[in-house]
């Protein structure tokens, strides 16, 4: 099985955040990067950011 991922540099902020997250499945990797988001770049958690993370995933 494909490893999936999103990287942070693929979207550049004012954070100029570097960190890449991967999961084995997609429903695993939208929880981390919800966490992420929510932790560390100040979103809310929301359907919406998470059909949003969800179209950054890329596999390996």
């Amino acid at each position: 099985m494909a490893r999936v991922f999103v990287d942070c540099r693929d979207y550049p902020s004012e954070m100029n955040c570097t960190v890449a997250i991967s999961a084995d499945t997609r429903e695993e990797l939208v929880d981390a990067a919800v966490q992420h988001a929510v932790a560390v770049h100040g979103h809310h958690d929301s359907p919406q950011l998470r059909e949003e993370l969800a179209k950054m995933i890329k596999t390996q």
